[in-house]
């Protein structure tokens, strides 16, 4: 109908050739809300750079994705709250009761706190305070540190949607079975029952059963992460072609590209679940 109009009317054929002279052009510029770049020598010899009006901040020209492919390196640095409701509390302590209390001296292993998570008492805990996390930490029943690390990993849309939460609670209770595809896999999944919980566990299965390197495996990661159809075919290509080279049966090698591309969009490196879980413990 639209192709009909064009060509039937010149007002109508000018208003499309003019948005397709627009479509595609760079409307406006937008800072990243917690993006810095980093290099090895200063910015301007590398990237052109521009001060923000209304901040003042001096921000690169070229987005994140470009910014990239020229070698520097983007961090997110990003503010908790709670890291100030942490502070002020160990001050009043500090004044109040003890006066060289540290929040990072709290023991690990005190079994108080762990019984007020595994009976649902975190109204006001970091990360956990909402009604389905809650749920999780019941049904976990979290006895240790160790324990801990995972609920904020597993919380995710990519485990909750695939089942392998409700896979691992069961399996933490012993209710179902440990199984690993491969041997190869209980080594680098024990830790967490045999699921894919980290994305350093996505790094480790692609470099030890297909090959990869460590930078490879990574790019991996991320075409899982953008859901691309085609870099995915690409990579399920690559692994299970990698893996076939291996010795591995291509079926179990399909299965597993599967579940790490169900999990990896939205996995969180373990180092991030560690330090959250952290915060977790103290508040």
């Amino acid at each position: 109908e639209l192709r009909a109009r064009v060509g039937a009317d010149g007002q109508v054929a000018r208003l499309v050739e003019m948005a397709r002279r627009l479509e595609g052009v760079t409307r406006h510029a937008s800072t990243h809300a917690a993006g810095v770049v980093i290099g090895n020598e200063p910015l301007i010899d590398i990237v052109p750079l521009y001060r923000d009006p209304r901040s003042g901040d001096v921000v690169t020209q070229f987005d994140m994705r470009c910014v990239e492919k020229l070698g520097l390196i983007k961090f997110d640095f990003l503010g908790l709250k709670t890291l100030t409701v942490i502070s002020d509390t160990e001050r009043r302590i500090r004044a109040t009761v003890e006066a060289d209390f540290r929040a990072d001296d709290i023991p690990l292993d005190d079994p108080k706190t762990y019984e007020l998570l595994c009976r649902g008492d975190t109204e006001g805990v970091f990360q956990v305070e909402s009604a389905g996390m809650t749920d999780l930490v019941v049904k976990l029943q979290p006895r240790s540190f160790k324990e801990l690390i995972p609920i904020v990993a597993l919380y995710r849309p990519g485990p909750l949607g695939s089942g392998m939460v409700d896979d691992y609670v069961n399996r933490k209770h012993g209710l179902t079975r440990v199984e690993y595809l491969l041997p190869e896999l209980e080594e680098l999944t024990a830790e967490t029952l045999g699921v894919i919980v980290y994305q350093d566990q996505v790094l480790q299965i692609a470099n030890r059963l297909a090959g990869y390197s460590l930078g490879e495996a990574d790019l991996l990661r991320r075409a899982m992460g953008k859901k691309k159809p085609e870099e995915m075919e690409k990579q399920r290509e690559r692994f299970v072609s990698g893996a076939r080279e291996r010795g591995i049966d291509e079926r179990k090698a399909e299965e597993i590209f599967r579940l790490m591309a169900e999990f990896a969009g939205y996995g969180f490196p373990k180092a991030h679940s560690t330090a959250y879980a952290l915060i977790t413990y103290q508040t």
